[in-house]
């Protein structure tokens, strides 16, 4: 289903054919007819963008943190009334399934994801294998517990505004409460919430209004001074802050440590939910194989990489393309899972060259997550075998 913000004055939808990055996007606004200005307006100022194509999940009930807390990567039995976190679904292997940021909002805990979302699952008890939505998955793991998860994608919708000027420019449209630490959330006046997203360099809020008052909200943040914009300029601001996208930048080896979701998505240190093992071990006592960095491509050539496409270091393949961009000051930039071992101050090729679209790619050192060194676990096994 179409935004009804399409039909706005200047809203030009993704093409038709679309990669992977922009399919995900189907029924938004692309952008309103300059990207780079959009991205420019984010950075000075502050830009709305329609991701009213997010599914949300209501979970209330009364034992919705305690029954979430088994089900899902995150702590989630203490998290008060007026805060979010994000969490993850993983298999029973560790691997990624889904995202979801969340919010606790007058009773009710809010999960927004990707509207693809696909959750594996294998409950042979129940007959249930192969794939399932997440809303699907969440059910299936009710049993008796005291909550009623259900789709509220036709309740709400979602808007981000980012920019160094949102907060102001917020109040000017009528929200009398503006978030601004971590996480923080919020309600709306006539109902909803605002919830404060981290988002490296960046003020970022993201507005969950009821749906049949998407247009009205939209029309008082513009009125205000908020720029509208595509998500063509979301994605690179996005790309830049290094926050990564399920079914884009994972693919179905991806575990949490690799994106960098250990802490703020998965809780190293709770049981019970599903692939935590892996969580734990390669925590303790282990370190992931691939890591998270950002590629700088060659701008001068206009062949650009596809999502998926392999990374080169010479004759080895070292990595995957994610997600791929084209950003106001950084020109062409990739999120790419690397192997721990490739090395990062190399040239590197970016793209399948069967298909004519390998790019030279050089690695944003500040990019690369920091080595802390030996895992916990492994240091208190050395120092029990007396080393």
């Amino acid at each position: 289903m179409n935004s009804p913000l399409l039909e706005l004055p200047g809203a030009v939808a993704a093409p038709e054919e679309a990669s992977l990055d922009t399919s995900l996007d189907v029924g938004v606004a692309w952008h309103f007819g300059d990207p780079f200005a959009e991205q420019r307006s984010a950075t000075r100022s502050a830009v709305v963008v329609d991701r009213s194509n997010r599914a949300i999940i209501a979970v209330p009930g009364e034992e919705r943190l305690s029954w979430l807390h088994l089900v899902l990567s995150q702590h989630l039995t203490e998290l008060p009334e007026g805060q979010g976190t994000e969490a993850l679904v993983l298999d029973s292997q560790g691997h990624i399934d889904c995202h979801a940021m969340v919010a606790h909002h007058d009773g009710v805990v809010y999960l927004d994801t990707e509207a693809a979302a696909r959750a594996s699952s294998a409950l042979p008890s129940m007959g249930v294998d192969g794939k399932q939505s997440l809303l699907e998955y969440l059910e299936a793991m009710r049993f008796w517990s005291k909550v009623e998860p259900r789709d509220a994608s036709g309740e709400f919708a979602l808007l981000s505004v980012l920019g160094p000027d949102a907060v102001d420019l917020l109040g000017k449209a009528g929200v009398s409460s503006v978030p601004t630490a971590p996480y923080e959330v919020v309600g709306l006046p006539g109902g909803g919430f605002a919830r404060a997203v981290p988002f490296r360099g960046l003020y970022t809020v993201d507005l969950v209004v009821p749906r049949d008052s998407l247009v009205d909200w939209w029309t008082r943040l513009t009125d205000a001074g908020v720029r509208p914009a595509g998500t063509m300029a979301y994605e690179a601001l996005r790309v830049e802050a290094l926050r990564p996208r399920v079914g884009v930048d994972t693919d179905e080896r991806a575990i949490p440590h690799e994106m960098g979701w250990i802490h703020t998505a998965a809780h190293v240190a709770k049981g019970c939910y599903r692939g935590q093992e892996t969580v734990a071990k390669v925590h303790n006592v282990g370190k992931p194989p691939r890591r998270m960095v950002l590629l700088h491509l060659d701008g001068s050539v206009e062949i650009r990489p596809e999502t998926g496409d392999p990374v080169w270091h010479g004759e080895r393949k070292v990595g995957r393309v994610g997600s791929v961009v084209l950003h106001h000051e950084l020109g062409p930039v990739v999120l790419a899972l690397l192997k721990r071992t490739a090395p990062v101050d190399v040239e590197l090729v970016a793209g399948d060259a069967e298909q004519d679209r390998a790019v030279a790619a050089a690695v944003d050192p500040d990019s690369v997550p920091p080595d802390t060194g030996e895992p916990p676990g492994r240091i208190a096994a050395q120092g029990l075998r007396g080393r």
